[in-house]
């Protein structure tokens, strides 16, 4: 299949079910969905995979700690938490691949019997400390010492707990035959691993030197046997690694729909993934591509850690808060907003109640939703709900056009590198720009005097056009109140849906038809709470273990 016809391929890591989502798992998720839709609005053909991971010992340790087998803990918690939280943030995945699924099993069995007969895999024994936290073997590097009630233990760097000395007799993945590849591969495609900081620990690592990877377990069964001996079970990492290929069609014979689809859809183009999980991604992952001759994955973005209070987000340490409790008071929109435009994507960032109040109202309350109020009632009020047509054009309705033609490949440019903070931050900087037009420009002074009837038809025109393209290059952010913005001021009828409106063309101007109905909405963001609205964080609250929602116990791990 052509270059040309292939989906731009965009996956969020899979997360383990271990406990319910929280902003940080949402966070993720949100950057690929706006990544998504934005592709989308190019005209590209898009290919939008989460999911969730079920197998390995921490899920295992867990389910049974709740007084269930693990399926019925994985399936509850899908259920429950992992497939609603995709509507609160209103993710518009293509894919939810769950590692439990037959198509996931049997194309994992059938990668992994590959490597066993062209010699990749080996017998062979491992001794040494593992996080079950992580699901993760680790190097000396990888622990510290553990102090106070702790003292004479090796604690795991990320979680701070204790690790496990692991003895088993397992199979192994030759990884370390791969180093140089690797590094070659790397060193061709700097671009594969971003932001700088992900790829300089990379390479730092690969040279260090890599061992072979044990990839079975013996002493637990919650996982997908080892087709060749059933007495073991896949690694986890080893197989949710996988799901990327699995649920596109990895290994489907020829002339097979999967087959077709993988064609279609392989190699992914970007593996949007958190920082704690990048040498998975970055090093395992692409060695067991090689083992097998498929294409690499073009991109492996690590993205930082969501702080709270200075910690990483954690269920333990009651910094793990829900989507809802966020997005039941400011909206959805507000959430993928406010976490894309305050935290640049690579960095780590602090979220805090007050923040996100701030920029609610100075951003979109008061900057967006303002403007569009503003121009929807003036066009009521002054020319009877219908768009004017405008006359000759001055030099500050042609500043705002140059502007706009300008902001917008900025824009672009932004999203396509995910720099999502660049990109919101123009767009922000535009919507200034047209409320100090309307400020300077006075359109109800010019409504008072009837020689300026041409004159303030060209302003209204200008604004409602200018608020046309922020509608536009919004909309992948921010869905819902874009969606209204459009039917304001009338847009469809002339110019049809807004997420069909390619984003690299909003800077043309003159798109809205003269004559375009334009009507007052409700406001795209009302007035917060007045208990909220003065610093006051939510209550964060134990979940019941009633049946009615799963327990929250156990600390946020994002998984492959």
């Amino acid at each position: 299949m052509s270059e040309q016809t292939k989906a731009f391929y965009v996956t969020t890591p899979i997360y383990y079910v271990n406990d319910a989502p929280h902003i940080g798992h949402a966070y993720t998720t949100a950057a690929g969905d706006v990544l998504t839709r934005w592709h989308r609005q190019r005209g590209e053909d898009v290919w939008f995979l989460t999911g969730t991971d079920e197998h390995g010992e921490k899920v295992l340790r867990t389910a049974q700690a709740n007084g269930v087998e693990p399926q019925q803990w994985a399936d509850r918690l899908v259920e429950q938490a992992w497939l609603p939280v995709l509507e609160t943030i209103d993710a518009a995945n293509d894919d939810f691949i769950r590692t439990t699924e037959l198509r996931h099993t049997e194309r994992v069995q059938q990668f992994l019997q590959g490597l066993k007969d062209s010699g990749e895999i080996y017998e062979g024994d491992y001794e040494g400390p593992y996080c079950v936290h992580c699901e993760e073997f680790k190097l000396p590097g990888d622990l510290i010492e553990g102090e106070g009630d702790q003292a004479g233990q090796l604690l795991c760097k990320i979680h701070g707990r204790p690790v496990e000395i692991v003895s088993e007799t397992n199979w192994f993945f030759r990884l370390s035959t791969y180093a140089d590849a690797l590094l070659a591969h790397y060193e061709a495609n700097p671009s594969a691993v971003q932001p700088q900081s992900a790829y300089n620990e990379v390479i730092a690592f690969i040279r260090g030197g890599l061992q072979d990877l044990s990839i079975s377990r013996s002493s637990f069964d919650w996982g997908i046997p080892v087709p060749w001996d059933p007495s073991q079970v896949v690694y986890v990492w080893f197989d949710a690694l996988l799901n990327y290929a699995t649920a596109v069609g990895l290994g489907d014979g020829p002339g097979t729909p999967g087959a077709a689809k993988f064609a279609a859809t392989w190699p992914a183009d970007v593996h949007l993934v958190g920082k704690d999980i990048l040498r998975f991604h970055a090093v395992i992952w692409p060695a067991m591509l090689m083992a097998s001759g498929l294409p690499l994955p073009r991109k492996v973005f690590a993205h930082g850690w969501l702080l709270v209070g200075g910690e990483k987000m954690s269920k333990s340490k009651l910094t793990g808060i829900a989507p809802s409790q966020i997005i039941d008071h400011f909206g959805s929109d507000a959430f993928r907003y406010y976490f894309l435009r305050a935290i640049v994507f690579g960095s780590d960032g602090s979220f805090s109640w007050e923040d996100m109040s701030a920029r609610y109202t100075s951003e979109l309350a008061n900057g967006l939703g303002n403007l569009a109020s503003r121009a929807a009632a003036m066009v009521v009020r002054y020319r009877s709900g219908l768009l004017p047509a405008p006359s000759a054009y001055l030099e500050a309705d042609l500043d705002l056009q140059r502007l706009l033609a300008t902001t917008v490949p900025l824009v672009d440019e932004a999203v396509l590198s995910l720099d999502f903070a660049g990109g919101l931050s123009a767009v922000k900087a535009y919507v200034d720009a047209v409320n100090g037009y309307v400020t300077e420009q006075a359109p109800w002074v010019l409504a008072k005097e009837p020689e300026n009837e041409a004159r303030l038809s060209t302003v209204l025109y200008t604004i409602c056009e200018s608020l046309r393209a922020i509608a536009v290059l919004y909309h992948p952010v921010m869905p819902k109140a874009t969606t209204s913005l459009w039917d304001q001021l009338g847009a469809a009828a002339g110019l049809g849906e807004l997420s069909a409106q390619p984003v690299q063309e909003a800077g043309q101007w003159g798109q809205l038809t003269p004559g375009a109905v334009v009507t007052k909405g409700e406001a795209l963001f009302p007035r917060l709470e007045e208990s909220r609205d003065h610093g006051q964080s939510p209550r964060l609250e134990e979940s019941r273990d009633d049946g009615q929602s799963p327990r929250l116990e156990e600390p946020e791990e994002q998984s492959a």
